[in-house]
């Protein structure tokens, strides 16, 4: 028998007896737990596993969490009892959809694409082209259940993509809700923190409170990944923001103190903030123009020019302390 053949039977059986549980080994072996820095283990970021593997980080975290719902329940060992390489006994392969959440795969059309999805997912067509038939039941589902109301709102998301339709009227939904609107809004704020450290973590630059473009140290971008690991573990119904504002929080903390210890990336941020408010100052000084002169005693108040000698009198304070300290200038 050729060894190739046997190495195949027995990775084919293998497989057959444990499923997706074989390819969760090998994530839960080989990436560490979110928390943990990088020089605490030989085990690599979700990110890192995902890039070597030519997938996407997604698609890693689902085989990660499925196994971390098992070993929650003693079914498999827990991440800090594993180590790359180590092979240990695995659960039996009807058991991995039970903690295996694939990500849904909404389509734009009926029969046969209903027929193809529900078997992608794993239950019978009948099922899902017995719901496609009869909306009201499904509406009545998702008023009276929240978990149905989670999976009907993961199948809307999962369909926006194709949809443009659906697209235009959930935003039109969401302009007209005060309630959604500040929901979107807060959401947002929590993405561009995110997105701020996870730029740290994965390019290496960071942006300073006056919006220099710095190199990250080795350290800032350690902690940055560890938020963000951390960040990573969470259910899809775990709110991300509280965990997003304290890494943000973290990292604009360390990007300061670092700047600080810099003399000359203290001076250059303190001239980034001074041309920075200089130029608001500017553009807004600009916008006070009188285009009808005629119309000028209509327009201004005795409070008015108080306030234009008041700043007057502060320019010139600032433009002769520039001069003291500069006079070259």
């Amino acid at each position: 028998m050729p060894e190739a053949i046997a190495r195949d039977a027995r990775e084919f059986g293998g497989y057959a007896r444990t499923g997706g549980w074989t390819f969760a080994l090998k994530v839960a072996r080989s990436v560490r737990p979110g928390g943990q820095a990088a020089g605490e283990t030989e085990k690599v970021s979700a990110r890192r596993f995902a890039a070597l593997a030519e997938c996407s980080a997604d698609r890693v975290m689902r085989f990660y969490k499925a196994w971390d719902r098992a070993a929650d329940d003693g079914l498999v060992p827990q991440f800090e009892a594993l180590a790359p390489g180590v092979e240990v006994e695995l659960p039996d392969a009807d058991v991995w959809l039970s903690y295996y959440v694939s990500r849904s795969s909404a389509t734009s059309v009926r029969g046969q694409a209903i027929t193809e999805a529900a078997e992608a997912e794993g239950i019978r067509p009948t099922k899902a082209l017995e719901v496609a038939e009869n909306p009201t039941a499904l509406r009545a589902a998702i008023l009276a259940d929240p978990g149905t109301a989670e999976a009907a709102r993961k199948a809307l998301m999962d369909r926006l993509g194709e949809d443009p339709v659906l697209r235009s009227g959930l935003a039109r939904d969401i302009v007209r809700a005060d309630e959604l609107k500040k929901a979107v809004a807060e959401e947002t704020k929590t993405g561009g923190q995110l997105e701020y450290v996870r730029k740290i973590a994965e390019e290496g630059q960071v942006k300073t409170a006056a919006g220099q473009k710095i190199e990250a140290s080795p350290e800032l971008r350690e902690e940055a990944e560890r938020h963000l690991s951390l960040i990573d573990e969470l259910e899809e119904d775990e709110e991300a923001g509280e965990w997003a504002r304290e890494a943000y929080d973290t990292v604009r903390n360390l990007v300061a103190e670092t700047v600080e210890k810099d003399p000359e990336l203290r001076v250059q941020e303190r001239r980034a903030k001074f041309y920075s408010s200089l130029q608001k100052a500017t553009k807004a000084f600009e916008e006070l123009t009188f285009d009808d002169v005629a119309e000028i005693d209509d327009i201004v108040e005795d409070d008015m020019v108080r306030r234009l000698e008041e700043l007057q009198q502060a320019i010139t304070a600032c433009l002769t302390a520039i001069q003291k300290a500069h006079p070259a200038g």
